[in-house]
């Protein structure tokens, strides 16, 4: 119940309607029991006593009291719809600005078709938990209490023998839903897998297609479709189950009843009225107890859900802002790392980084594949943090600094271009939403965009579509430059932003980055060595550590590992290179 308390938090905001759908559901509740015990004076009064009176007034006081009841209901079903829906759409922007609000080590730890996951089909679990069950788990018990009046004013020994198989259908209804809960959450397991499968093969459907595999991935959802299935089919069974045993049940209890009133009016003790009165009321009070086995199964399944949802929720993120962090003062000075090491897992990706970068300057990082290039350059706007040593800007270490204030001051392009299905303006002012439109253009021209943005119909209005696929490589290349340039950092991060283009888009996103680059501290990271023989210092990494320091000239001149990777032309690229590499230093003894 502790999952289900956390949940109900999320309805306090909406506690005055939720007072109101009580109160017409304890209305509703009086009119269905008045409903029951109407039955009494309809047998007795009229077609035993034969009164005339009774039988002129109780068809309209029923219409009266049926138009009541219908009333009451809108009312508190809409009130309940209302508190439900605005529940979950609260939860599911919470899970999702928390998301947003953890560390980039949360993301590298699961797939995004996980993640998704959660925040859909679990969030969808938690929904009907909250819409349907919360509403039956006030408005049953109130209807059975006032089904219970009725019986025991008609008579209290009938009531007893009645109500003796209650704690049988409570131990049934507790035990079918701890096992549902169980099967739920393997349920839930076999959709986040199913939607793996689904982002993965549909966001690589051009390599499916490369390789013929699509036969091979109809039969690997085949199967997890079969599984999920299979577990189904048993929360599926548990259901089914849940409702037959509930009415063989409450047949015993209507038996006894029917044996024991029925010799009662026939030996004169009690009237047929009282006694279908009981009947009516009893017969009815199942009918509540029956959805609260439902509502207990929803809930259930809502439960499992939200221990999905709360073990997100509860997750912290790993790169903590310093109570007293402060707002990072506008980059002047320079850059430096003293001593940075960084583990992940059990890896150490980084040893003993020490450097510094004055203003202005450009830093080349090289290196082999999982040398640490993209990891150093994580560390700077604190998507990590280092595991031992300091990073300080302008003296200040960043760990002292807002996260935001720190981030705003660092822009980044990547190899990978991230672009949003909207707008090509939308998409550029991602990082400065409010930039004036001749800025816009201004940085599309510096990054030499705007004049294919200008060939496409809508120009910057134009939508891209997912991820920029109506775009061409170079020019979702250039659009993230565009964007970069209009951010306007004085930090900039390239992470080999010229790897995956054709030498013509090569040209145009080098000449962009030029644009781009002036005037900033940039930290080039690059596999084409031949795009960084400007920078004012190249580091060479080799498996987390500084192995060589200086310009293009200097590095080549030291015939080391440097002169190496730019004489094979970037051949050293696989795990077997890379320990060729390994021997050649070692056999030349190359050292920090």
């Amino acid at each position: 119940m502790e999952m289900y308390k956390r949940l109900l938090k999320f309805v306090k905001p909406y506690r005055k309607r939720m007072a109101l759908a009580i109160l017409f559901m304890t209305f509703t509740a009086v009119l269905n029991s008045g409903i029951a015990y109407l039955v009494k004076p309809l047998l007795d009064d009229i077609f035993v006593n034969k009164r005339w009176l009774i039988l002129k007034f109780l068809p309209v006081f029923l219409i009266v009291l049926y138009l009541l009841k219908a009333a009451f209901t809108y009312a508190q079903n809409y009130f309940m719809i209302y508190i439900g829906e605005n529940v979950v759409i609260n939860l599911r922007i919470e899970l999702f600005a928390h998301i947003h609000s953890l560390s980039m080590d949360f993301f590298t730890k699961r797939s995004t078709g996980m993640i998704m996951a959660r925040i859909n089909s679990d969030v969808g679990l938690v929904q009907q938990a909250i819409t349907r069950a919360i509403a039956d788990l006030f408005r049953s018990p109130l209807n059975i209490i006032g089904y219970l009046a009725v019986m025991f004013y008609c008579s209290w020994q009938w009531s007893l023998m009645a109500v003796v198989i209650l704690p049988f259908v409570a131990l049934l209804i507790a035990k079918l839903g701890m096992k549902l809960r169980r099967i739920t959450s393997k349920i839930q397991e076999k959709v986040a897998d199913l939607t793996i499968i689904l982002h993965e093969t549909i966001s690589g459907a051009l390599i499916v297609k490369a390789f013929a595999m699509e036969e091979r991935e109809v039969e690997r959802y085949r199967q997890e479709n079969r599984q999920f299935f299979n577990e189904a089919m048993r929360a599926g069974r548990v259901v089914a189950l849940s409702s037959p045993l509930m009415e063989v049940l409450a047949s015993i209890g209507i038996a006894i009843v029917i044996w024991f009133g029925g010799s009662q009016v026939i030996a004169g003790k009690s009237t047929p009225g009282n006694f279908f009165a009981f009947l009516t009321a009893l017969l009815m009070m199942y009918g509540p107890i029956k959805k609260l086995t439902a509502v207990n199964n929803t809930t259930q399944q809502g439960i499992a859900g939200s221990v999905r949802i709360f073990e997100f929720l509860d997750a912290k993120p790993s790169v903590k802002e310093a109570k007293d962090a402060i707002e990072m003062p506008p980059f002047n000075r320079s850059i430096e790392l003293s001593n940075v090491s960084f583990k992940y897992e059990e890896k150490m990706v980084l040893q003993d980084i020490n450097l510094c970068v004055k203003k202005g300057e450009i830093i080349a990082i090289v290196g082999v594949s999982g040398a640490g290039k993209t990891t150093l350059c994580n560390l700077l706007p604190r998507f990590y943090d280092a595991t031992s040593g300091n990073i300080f800007i302008d003296g200040q270490d960043i760990k002292n600094l807002t996260i935001s204030s720190l981030r705003r001051q660092i822009g980044i392009v990547t190899q990978e271009t991230i672009l949003f299905n909207d707008t090509i303006k939308n998409n550029l002012t991602y990082g400065k939403p409010d930039a004036p439109e001749e800025e816009i253009i201004q940085a599309a021209k510096a990054a030499m965009a705007h004049e294919f943005i200008c060939q496409i119909p809508g120009e910057y209005n134009a939508h891209i579509g997912e991820r920029g696929t109506k775009l061409s490589g170079g020019q979702k290349q250039r659009m993230a430059i565009a964007r970069a340039i209009l951010k306007n950092p004085p930090i900039l991060i390239l992470d080999e932003a010229t790897s995956s283009l054709d030498s013509k888009s090569e040209a145009l996103v080098q000449k962009a980055l030029e644009n781009l680059m002036q005037n900033r501290t940039t930290f080039i990271i690059a596999h084409r060595l031949s795009t960084v023989r400007g920078a004012h210092k190249i580091i060479v990494l080799h498996h987390g550590r500084i192995k060589e320091f200086g310009t293009h000239t200097d590095l080549l001149a030291k015939k080391g590992i440097y002169a190496y990777l730019y004489n094979t032309q970037f051949e050293i690229e696989t795990e077997s290179d890379d320990s060729c590499l390994g021997e050649m230093i070692g056999a030349k003894g190359f050292t920090s």
